[in-house]
């Protein structure tokens, strides 16, 4: 009888034990309740104690947490609509404030940081124009406001480490996308203008280059063959001259066949003369 209520109470001394000893596994946190009052907390990883049934433990996640939120729409310094998707990365800084704001559920302090991270973005878009929230760069959007978002979710022991934008959208139910096609379109179209009076005007010039090339070359063509005639008018004088010189009848009688050719080359040329007419000496005779 005595060694079985030893035994009972060996084991009921082993569970009390078993019972006070736990362990924080690494990259987790945890605080020890009282009655519901928080009477230890931020616990490092390794072993701990705690007064059984007297005690209880809530565990925490202490490693880098997501926290993803719906597309929300914002208003730009032009009043025109644009939809921002986003998403947060934060982690419990302090368990105590964690738990005291939140009651240790996660969800709740999803939903109520959301509301912080919406307002601060808006406040940093509604000071920007479309070209700049779209075109700009996303780490200023964001960089400005990060210090703001964490001084209100200081309260709940949570620092968010980064924001980043996933994606911005221009709503499908707008005048948005038809304003920014339009100035697409528009600017497009500039270019284009532009690009066309520029090859204009170099094919105007390419034009007007290939007439004064074409009016120099026709000139210097003209200056050659002129000189061309001339050189030969010229050989041929010095030659008429020099068969003149070496056979003066001949010559007279070449030029005279030359004359007549011309008069009646027609055929049909009718020409009164005198019977003893110069003009006619070689149809009377060779000499």
């Amino acid at each position: 009888m005595k060694f079985s209520s030893w035994m009972s109470a060996i084991v009921a001394a082993l569970l009390l034990v078993a019972s006070s000893m736990f362990v924080i596994p690494e990259g987790q946190t945890a605080l020890v309740l009282k009655f519901g009052k928080v009477v230890r907390a931020d616990l490092e990883p390794g072993l701990h104690f705690k007064l059984p049934l007297v005690e209880s433990l809530r565990r925490f996640d202490r490693r880098l947490q997501v926290l993803a939120a719906p597309a929300e729409r914002y208003l730009t310094s032009e009043r025109k609509d644009v939809s921002v998707d986003f998403f947060a990365i934060g982690r419990i800084e302090d368990v105590r404030a964690f738990y005291r704001a939140t009651g240790g559920d996660e969800d709740a302090a999803s939903a109520r940081l959301a509301p912080i991270i919406k307002d601060a973005l808006r406040n940093e878009i509604n000071t920007r124009t479309l070209q700049q929230v779209v075109s700009g760069s996303r780490a200023d959007v964001i960089g400005k406001q990060l210090e703001n978002i964490n001084l209100g979710a200081r309260n709940m022991g949570v620092r968010i480490v980064d924001l980043r934008i996933k994606q911005i959208d221009l709503p499908t139910d707008s005048r948005v996308i038809g304003d920014v096609y339009s100035r697409m379109r528009a600017q497009r179209q500039q270019v284009a203008s532009r690009l066309r009076a520029e090859g204009e005007e170099q094919a105007n010039q390419i034009r007007a280059k290939a007439d004064r090339d074409r009016a120099v070359i026709l000139a210097e063509a003209e200056r050659d063959a002129q000189t061309l005639r001339g050189e030969g008018d010229a050989e041929a004088t010095r030659l008429y001259a020099e068969a003149a010189n070496r056979d003066p009848a001949f010559f007279a009688f070449q030029r005279s066949l030359e004359a007549y050719r011309k008069s009646f080359s027609s055929g049909d040329n009718v020409i009164v003369l005198e019977r003893d007419d110069p003009f006619l000496q070689y149809m009377r005779s060779d000499r």
